[in-house]
């Protein structure tokens, strides 16, 4: 019998170029322990049915344990003729118990097989960076207690725009990270549906029990359309594209913190175990990580360009195109994980300059806003309330002083409705104790996301 799968009807032997272009082996070897999985839940499924004995399915399963122990250690050997690991795990067992083990492969194609392993892949991915952006919003979270008195300048265009609670911030990120978790658990709906069984393209004739698989494997369902599954990544694409939005929000927040630890701006001291340093500048502390976060984003945005560009105009069923979906996926994972991997740390770590940031606070005119809206509480259309109060801002640019350096003669010149209870309203602190709306950047809103989160 040859070697491969499908030779029998073959009177020629593969040129060695053709099995080294063809082979997966090379990466698809992390599939496994899923195949495996897979494999034993399929063999006690056939010997429900009556299609293997309980012997069979008892030597199945204690052989494939044993070669999933020896691939975890190093020591199953890689065959670019074997092509990919589901041929080898198969040839070891078929070594191993002989004829028993050429009944594994009944009731099933590489085709529903692989995807099968696929999805057992990524679901098993995607809880994994569920629980990574768990810890990463847990730390943002006690960030909230340790700058609980903090107030930060917020920025709209990068121009100071009104103040808010530095835990407001912090909790901003939280809320992204929610809808990264909120949307690999939808996209986990579609990846929890089972694909085996379906064979190649058609489904069997033999009496299998497709249910029973999905129940031993843990799927929510089992897919409906044979030919709809051997062509379907769908599901592929979508955890790639979750995972590219995470890549998005980790670098829009390590943008942000490249900006904040400039001297320029000097709002945050990173800790040096995630910095490094100059071979020239002495002095320098660069954020090397953050950088890198925010670059390796542009890989994953890659990846979903890539699986959709792979996907896109292939005939039904399956093709052998889809045999590079896997790199997409793998690259993707392995990326936002490592970057996952180091940020809670960072968050946990870095601390802010709070007097550097108290020292500039009131600049950038962060009150003007409530100014306005103050004049609006006294009966000024807001239209008014604005221009009157840019008029406000442009007198003070022209003076270097600060809206609160006004006499109240001064502001009710600009506007007579204006009263002495204005200074409530100007200077950051009274700002931010004024912001009152439902998830505001005020004091007292913020307690309570604070307290929301925290007991998420």
């Amino acid at each position: 019998m040859s070697a491969k799968a499908w030779g029998g009807a073959f009177d020629e032997k593969t040129d060695p170029r053709v099995e080294k272009f063809t082979e997966s082996i090379s990466f698809d070897s992390r599939l496994a322990a899923v195949d495996i999985r897979g494999s034993q839940a399929h063999a006690r499924m056939l010997a429900r049915v009556g299609l293997i004995s309980a012997d069979e399915c008892r030597q199945i399963i204690e052989t494939l344990d044993t070669i999933g122990q020896e691939i975890s250690r190093g020591q199953m050997a890689w065959k670019t003729e074997l092509e990919d690991i589901h041929m080898h795990i198969e040839s070891a067992l078929i070594a191993r118990i002989g004829d028993v083990g050429r009944k594994l492969h009944t009731a099933r194609s590489r085709n529903d097989q692989v995807a099968t392993d696929l999805k057992l892949y990524v679901r098993d991915a995607l809880e994994t960076l569920d629980g990574q952006l768990a810890e990463l919003q847990a730390a943002f979270v006690d960030r909230c207690e340790i700058d609980a008195e903090v107030i930060l300048p917020g920025f709209t265009h990068l121009q100071r725009a009104q103040p808010v609670m530095a835990a407001h911030y912090w909790l901003a990120y939280c809320e992204k990270f929610q809808r990264d978790r909120d949307r690999l658990a939808d996209c986990r709906k579609r990846v929890n549906v089972m694909p085996l069984g379906v064979a190649a393209l058609a489904g069997t004739s033999l009496p299998i029990d497709r249910q029973e698989t999905a129940r031993l494997l843990g799927f929510d369902s089992v897919a409906a359309n044979s030919l709809d599954v051997s062509s379907d990544r769908d599901f592929l694409a979508e955890a790639i594209f979750s995972m590219s939005l995470i890549a998005v929000h980790l670098s829009g927040w390590a943008e942000e913190w490249i900006l904040w630890c400039t001297t320029e701006f000097g709002f945050l001291k990173l800790p040096d175990a995630y910095t490094t340093g100059s071979s020239i500048m002495p002095q320098k502390r660069n954020p090397d990580v953050l950088e890198l976060i925010r670059g390796k984003s542009a890989r994953v945005i890659a990846d979903v360009q890539q699986i959709l560009t792979l996907v896109k105009g292939l005939p039904m069923a399956y093709n052998r195109d889809l045999q590079e979906d896997k790199l997409a996926f793998f690259d993707a994972f392995d990326t936002v994980y490592a970057c996952l991997e180091l940020a809670p740390s960072i968050v946990r770590l870095a601390r802010l300059r709070v007097e550097t940031i108290n020292a500039r606070l009131e600049e950038g005119f962060l009150d003007a806003t409530t100014l306005m809206e103050y004049l609006i509480s006294k009966g000024v259309p807001m239209r008014s309330g604005h221009e009157i109060v840019g008029k406000l801002v442009r007198l003070c640019e022209t003076r270097s002083i600060k809206l609160a350096d006004l006499s109240l003669a001064e502001l009710q010149q600009a506007c007579d409705k204006i009263e002495a209870d204005v200074s409530h309203s100007l200077g950051v602190r009274n700002v931010v104790a004024r912001l009152s709306s439902f998830g505001s950047g005020g004091r007292e809103a913020v307690a309570e996301r604070v307290a929301a989160w925290r007991k998420k």
